[in-house]
C-alpha cells in the first residue's frame, strides 16, 4: 500500500493471497518471472512469495520495466475510485443539502464504516469535510459575485448566516466580511529567522500558520507578506512565536511531526485535497505529480496537482518539495530548485541514517 498507511510487505502478501479487492488501487503486486504486474484481487494463479515485489502505484511498476495484467487491467481505476469520484459529482451536485454519511453511503451501495474508510483512505478527509470544504468554497466565490453577504450564504447551501460564519471560518481563516475586504481587520503576526537554506519567514493568525517560506533577506520577505495581506493588520514578534520557529526548525532537522503544527490556510477544495495527500508523502520519500493525481483519484488533474504544489502557502509544513516529475528530475519549485535538492538531499540521508 501507499507507504503513508505503513503496511509492511508481509501484510500486502497476505491481501494478495486473500485476493482482497478493498487492497486494489492502494498498491499493485509485479511478478519478476512473468514482467507483469497486478492488483491485489487479480484472479490469476498466485506466484511464488520469492517472485514478487511491491510498488505503491502502477507507474511506478512500469517504470521499473513491468507490464500491465490484461486479466485484471491493473491500469484502469479501482471500482472504489469510481465509487468516490460518483460520491464526490453527488456531493458537489447537492450543496444545498446537508448529505448524512448513512445517505451517502446508501448511494454507493456499501456500509457507512467502510464507505467512510474508503473514501478517507482515497483523499486524505472525510466525506463531512469533503462537503464542507466544496460548500466553503462556493461560499468564497459568491462572496465575490453576490451583492449581500446574506445571498452568498444562501448561494452556497448554507441554512443560516450563523452556520455559515461557523463552518467556513476553518476554510476562511477570518470572518466572511473580513475575507470579503481582502482580510481587513485580521491581526497577523510575523517572524523571520536563518536557516541553512537561508531566511525564512512564518506567518500567523490566531489560528495557526498562514504563511512559511523562504527568501533572501528580510526586507523581500516582509514586502512579499504586506503585498499579500495587504488589508491586514502585520506586525513582526519573534519572541512571541518562539515555539512556531522551534517547530519549524525541528521540522527541518526531521525531529517534530508536521501534523502537530496548527495550520490556518485558503485553498480550494481540491488543492486542500492536494496539500493533505502531500503531508502523507513519508519523509525520505518522493512522488510524481501524476502519482499524487492518481492517488486522489483523478489521474487526468496532473496540471492541477502541480498548481496546487505552487500554490502551497506553507513550505515544508506541507512538503510540495517532495513532489518530483515522472523521471525523478526536479521540476520548478517556488523557493528556488535549489532548495527543493538540498531538502530532499537532506531528509533522504537522515531516512538512510534511520534504516541503518
Amino acid at each position: 500500500m501507499q507507504a503513508a498507511m505503513s503496511f509492511n510487505a508481509e501484510q500486502q502478501w497476505t491481501l494478495i493471497m486473500a485476493r482482497d479487492a478493498r487492497a486494489d488501487g492502494e498498491f499493485v503486486y509485479a511478478v519478476k518471472s512473468t514482467g507483469v504486474f497486478c492488483r491485489p484481487s487479480c484472479p490469476s494463479r498466485r506466484p511464488r512469495r520469492e517472485m514478487v515485489e511491491f510498488f505503491d502505484s502502477p507507474a511506478q511498476a512500469q517504470q521499473a520495466g513491468y507490464r500491465a495484467c490484461r486479466r485484471c487491467t491493473p491500469t484502469e481505476r479501482s471500482r472504489q475510485s469510481q465509487r468516490v469520484e460518483e460520491a464526490c459529482r453527488y456531493i458537489d451536485a447537492n450543496l444545498e443539502t446537508t448529505i448524512s454519511l448513512a445517505a451517502l453511503a446508501r448511494h454507493a451501495g456499501m456500509s457507512p464504516f467502510y464507505f467512510q474508510r474508503m473514501f478517507k483512505r482515497a483523499l486524505g478527509i472525510s466525506p463531512r469535510q469533503y462537503q464542507q470544504a466544496r460548500r466553503a468554497s462556493k461560499f468564497k466565490s459568491a462572496l465575490h459575485s453576490e451583492g449581500r453577504i446574506t445571498d452568498a450564504v444562501y448561494e452556497a447551501g448554507y441554512s443560516s448566516s450563523s452556520r455559515a460564519y461557523e463552518n467556513v471560518a476553518a476554510q476562511l481563516g477570518m470572518t466572511p466580511s473580513a475575507f470579503r475586504r481582502n482580510g481587513a481587520g485580521t491581526e497577523i503576526r510575523y517572524a523571520i529567522f536563518s536557516t541553512q537554506l537561508g531566511q525564512m519567514l512564518i506567518a500567523a493568525t490566531g489560528r495557526g500558520l498562514c504563511a512559511v517560506r523562504f527568501g533572501e533577506n528580510d526586507r523581500v520577505l516582509e514586502s512579499e507578506l504586506r503585498r499579500e495581506f495587504s488589508a491586514a493588520q502585520l506586525w513582526r514578534d519573534d519572541a512571541g512565536l518562539g515555539l512556531l520557529t522551534e517547530q519549524i526548525r525541528g521540522l527541518l532537522r526531521g525531529g517534530v511531526n508536521p501534523a502537530e503544527i496548527p495550520l490556518d490556510i485558503q485553498g480550494t477544495a481540491f488543492q486542500q485535497l492536494v496539500w493533505n495527500a502531500l503531508r502523507r508523502i513519508p519523509r525520505g520519500q518522493t512522488r510524481s505529480y501524476s502519482e499524487v493525481a492518481e492517488a486522489l483519484g483523478h489521474p487526468k488533474a496532473v496540471r492541477a496537482v502541480a498548481g496546487a504544489c505552487a500554490a502551497n502557502p506553507v513550505a515544508v509544513v506541507v512538503p510540495c518539495h517532495r513532489v518530483v516529475q515522472k523521471n525523478g528530475k526536479l521540476s520548478g519549485y517556488r523557493w528556488g530548485t535549489k532548495r527543493k535538492a538540498a531538502l530532499l538531499e537532506s531528509e533522504g540521508s537522515r531516512a538512510a541514517a534511520l534504516q541503518a
